[in-house]
């Protein structure tokens, strides 16, 4: 996506477009709004209309000298329009990006919330509420919605910032998918949940396009006391050229008296001009709207939206960051990361049971664990169907899920759920996993104990993983003066466990 992509600053369109702003800039109202440069901008007009005059050979000073002057006069004035008019340019090509990417957009949409059935080529504009569009690896997602079928890879950067993918599924809490966002892998059945003008792109474009340049307090200051410089440096150049003339006649007197010729002038307006523009702060002046209009547009790239210039100094201000644990420092579902077998139980058996009992479990948990068991000990992903399998779902009632595979029962759950199960079948529940247990729950872990009818085989370590590169991130953030406070909903230990791992 093309948002994904720096704006150059040098671009051959935005430099076309602040080139044509500047000039249109030059209109007095605009002007009129920088007292600086307004005073820059009434010299320039004095001093071209000295230069004309000069032209017809009643100049107060040397054609050339006038020209000149006159020219450098425009160009600062033009020099800030550009700068200015460059800073606005940014925002507008982000939003002009990202509205390219709303409009060009071809959507695959389906009869049916199956990947084969039937499809249609349709614009992305096109798309209403509860149509079914189908997207594959390499295509661009072409409308807000929720996932219905399918699983893969998707990169969100371009709207999250997240430079790595993340796994979009049905079901559960990452089933969302965003307009805009690119498919990495696999493929995707797609509810539409936005008509045309409601999506988070247009959104998002709305919001960039109704920024508003709004004087922060620290700029207003700064503009009074730019303007007080000004008059105070305005007043003292005006009072020279009274006393320019009063000393050119005093001393034409003088050589008069001697019988000399008059050869004393009086200092020329367009000198006085130069002077004063030279007296007041005009560079200050000229790129103060420029800087702080760059300064929305770099928060714009960082993927946060200012819509005013108070609201960048704002953030300028932040010394507290509060931040959520999931989704945001861990990856926002626990992964299986380990098994701890029971006394006088392989690994392996543990492991085998384990992926028996989540082979038709959907969620991001069941998954994680076949593919443990399948990466440590070469276990091939089965079928439930082809091993003519019954799959026991999870309730709130059992707190556990598992498989009926012919004489065997195999269940997976909490640890005090699977204590009781094997407890009602005659087993009996070792004081091993009882504590292997705890001690993952005391690490941060979450424990998944896994029985096989009345023999209590061993426990499953859930863990959230921590996203790579976040504990840099807080380092740098502490560099900055910013405190990084976790916000979770977890009990103590497991928040304690992945503060100190994440480095919060």
């Amino acid at each position: 996506m093309a948002t994904n992509k720096s704006l150059n600053l040098f671009k051959g369109d935005i430099l076309r477009q602040a080139m044509i702003d500047s000039l249109l800039k030059l209109n007095p109202r605009h002007q009129a709004r920088n007292p600086v440069m307004f005073v820059v901008y009434i010299g320039s007009i004095l001093t071209t209309a000295l230069w004309v005059q000069a032209l017809f050979g009643h100049g107060e000073a040397p054609t050339w000298f006038i020209f000149w002057v006159s020219l450098w006069l425009w160009f600062t004035v033009l020099f800030a329009n550009f700068a200015e008019a460059m800073a606005e340019g940014r925002g507008k090509a982000q939003a002009d990006t990202l509205r390219r990417a709303r409009k060009d957009t071809t959507a695959r949409k389906l009869t049916t919330p199956q990947r084969h059935a039937q499809q249609n080529s349709v614009p992305a504009s096109s798309l209403r509420k509860g149509d079914l569009i189908l997207c594959e690896a390499g295509d661009i997602i072409a409308a807000d919605g929720e996932v219905v079928a399918g699983v893969a890879s998707v990169d969100e950067s371009a709207i999250t910032g997240e430079s790595a993918p993340v796994i979009r599924e049905g079901g559960g809490d990452r089933s969302s998918v965003t307009g805009g966002t690119h498919v990495l892998s696999d493929w995707l059945v797609i509810r539409v949940g936005a008509n045309p003008g409601e999506a988070f792109l247009d959104r998002m474009i709305a919001m960039v396009e109704g920024a508003k340049r709004q004087k922060t307090p620290n700029e207003i200051a700064l503009n009074i006391l730019l303007a007080g410089f000004t008059i105070v440096c305005l007043l003292a150049t005006a009072t020279l050229l009274p006393f320019s003339i009063y000393s050119a006649n005093s001393v034409n007197s003088t050589l008069a008296a001697a019988g000399k010729a008059a050869s004393a002038s009086p200092v020329s307006i367009t000198i006085l001009v130069a002077l004063l523009v030279c007296l007041i702060p005009t560079t200050i002046g000229a790129l103060l709207s420029a800087i702080g209009i760059a300064g929305m547009d770099r928060m714009i790239q960082a993927n946060v939206i200012a819509t005013s210039g108070r609201a960048v100094e704002a953030a300028g201000d932040v010394d507290v960051l509060l931040l959520d644990k999931t989704g945001t420092i861990t990856l926002g579902n626990r992964q299986a990361v380990a098994f701890h077998p029971a006394g006088g139980v392989a690994e392996k058996d543990l492991a085998d049971a384990a992926q028996l009992s989540s082979l038709a479990d959907e969620t991001p948990e069941g998954r994680s664990v076949v593919i443990l068991a399948k990466n440590k000990f070469a276990l091939r992903q089965r079928q439930v169907d082809e091993l003519g399998a019954e799959f026991v779902p999870f309730t709130a009632q059992t707190r556990m899920s598992g498989v009926n595979l012919h004489d065997r029962h195999i269940r997976k759950g909490a640890d005090a759920a699977i204590e009781q199960y094997v407890q009602s079948l005659g087993g009996h529940f070792p004081a091993d996993i009882r504590s292997t247990a705890d001690n993952i729950s005391r690490g941060g872990g979450t424990p998944l104990v896994v029985a096989d009818g009345a023999t209590a085989l061993g426990v499953i370590e859930l863990k959230d993983i921590v996203k790579g590169g976040i504990r840099e991130r807080f380092a740098e953030l502490r560099s900055m003066g910013i405190k990084t406070v976790m916000v979770t909903g977890d009990n103590p230990l497991t928040a304690a466990a992945i503060a100190a791992e994440a480095g919060v």
